[in-house]
């Protein structure tokens, strides 16, 4: 589950300043995969504490729980339809929670207010950060070159802060069930999720990046750092809460704010509405698998 997060998630991260040419692939992955582990180690606790809360794990229900929701983004995938893996790790902890009769309902509560807040805040975010930076740029007289080169390392800042972000906030999707079963400690489980989404990064996010890269931001270079920079700082904040989110519907929401300020239509009603379908089919989705696979083998 993390090598696949990491694969997947690092475009949201580092996509359009490779795909653009303007970083190249091989050093975004190292940054990418240096910083992930970083992130998961000094900012993925809390994440795992408000995870393991939600209810009691053992080791085969931990099992469960991570083939459930590898399951749903799996599918979800395969039928084009937006998919978180934190949604997906909750739903099917709402599973077991639902078997063992025990769930922690404030935490639930924090979680699905949280989900519901991320495109909209990383929304707020970019618009904010795109009418203060942009009119600070405008007010400079900058030769071409060097606004070349001022907005490649604004995008290799912002990636790095994208993934120590994305490190932080979702390193407890991938190894929260096993730290509350028991089977890992808490050092153990930010080590092993931080590797594990790492080597997703290094080893199979070429061909996400180069595509996802073009399709997610199709802006200028200066609107993709703001995106990047908002989906980022909106990971950080849900770091610091203690929420694992949605690096995708970060970004989305963060694009539909540039959108926003520039009077674009590439965001529409589908795009609202698909985020949507994501908040409600993947947590069912997840919960759904796991009473199967529960019931067929526990």
């Amino acid at each position: 589950m993390g090598w696949a997060l990491g694969a997947n998630d690092t475009a949201n991260i580092f996509g359009t300043a490779v795909s653009s040419f303007m970083v190249r692939y091989k050093s975004a992955v190292f940054l990418a995969a240096v910083l992930v582990l970083l992130g998961a180690l000094y900012g993925g606790s809390k994440g795992m504490a408000t995870l393991s809360s939600l209810t009691s794990q053992t080791y085969n229900t931990a099992f469960i729980i991570s083939l459930a929701a590898a399951i749903t983004v799996t599918l979800m995938t395969f039928l084009k339809l937006p998919v978180s893996t934190s949604q997906a790790v909750v739903g099917a902890i709402m599973g077991i929670g639902i078997i063992n009769k025990q769930v922690d309902t404030a935490s639930l509560i924090k979680i699905f207010i949280c989900w519901i807040t991320t495109p909209l805040g990383a929304s707020i975010i970019s618009i904010i950060l795109y009418i203060l930076l942009s009119g600070i740029i405008r007010k400079k007289t900058i030769h071409f070159m060097t606004y070349d080169r001022l907005v490649r390392n604004l995008l290799i800042l912002s990636g790095i802060y994208g993934a120590y972000s994305l490190g932080a906030n979702n390193v407890a999707n991938v190894t929260g069930v096993f730290y509350r079963s028991g089977i890992l400690d808490i050092k153990q489980s930010l080590i092993i999720g931080g590797i594990s989404i790492s080597l997703g990064a290094l080893t199979a996010s070429k061909g996400v990046i180069f595509t996802v890269g073009r399709r997610i931001i199709p802006v200028d270079a200066f609107s993709a750092f703001i995106a990047v920079l908002a989906h980022s700082i909106t990971l950080h904040i849900y770091a610091h809460i203690g929420v694992p989110v949605s690096s995708s519907q970060a970004i989305v929401g963060a694009v539909f704010g540039i959108g926003v300020v520039k009077g674009m239509h590439t965001v529409n009603k589908k795009t609202i509405l698909k985020i949507i379908s994501g908040w409600f089919f993947t947590p069912v989705a997840g919960m759904s698998f796991c009473l199967i696979l529960y019931y067929l083998f526990c």
